[in-house]
């Protein structure tokens, strides 16, 4: 391992240990995981893969939404334009990520705390919004189900305004 890559590695380790964070090796040659705890999606799962140039991270949004692809589309690209150092993308399958990079000269455990919390940031408050967007049939179908059948509805709550109105539909 290269000095920069070595020295990237220890921030890596630093910042893990400061946010008291499990960091897991991955997969692949340079890889590191961490599971960051959100509210709105509960947890983020990130993969850190260290370069002899960078520092990449990406880390799983959602999957490829159902309906309203345009409008869906368009959202995280108007977002894109206010995130600082990471982006939505997609996958081959239209699955949504974030994904960001560090050159290896800026990697510290400073820019890497700020760099996953723009992430989770932007992980944490779009799910919802990203939700009503792609897959709002989904959630009335599902609403529908339980509410008929007078299952829980918890995990629709934050839907509540949008589900409700539905049934007056």
């Amino acid at each position: 391992m290269s000095e920069p890559t070595g020295d990237a590695v220890d921030a890596l380790r630093r910042w893990a240990d400061e946010a008291g964070l499990e960091l897991v090796t991955g997969t692949r040659r340079g890889e590191f995981v961490v599971e960051l705890p959100g509210e709105a999606k509960l947890k983020t799962g990130v993969s850190l893969l260290v370069t002899d140039r960078a520092l990449s991270v990406s880390a799983f949004v959602m999957r490829r939404p159902d309906e309203n692809h345009e409008a869906f589309y368009r959202w995280m690209l108007q977002r894109n334009v206010r995130l600082p150092g990471i982006a939505f993308a997609l996958d081959q399958l239209g699955d949504v990520y974030l994904t960001g990079r560090i050159p290896l000269p800026g990697v510290t455990p400073d820019t890497i705390d700020d760099l996953l919390g723009a992430l989770l940031t932007a992980s944490d408050g779009s799910f919802n919004d990203l939700l009503a967007l792609g897959f709002l049939t989904s959630m009335r179908r599902e609403w529908a189900w339980r509410t008929d059948r007078g299952e829980s509805t918890r995990n629709l709550e934050a839907f509540r305004h949008l589900l409700d109105d539905q049934r007056a539909e």
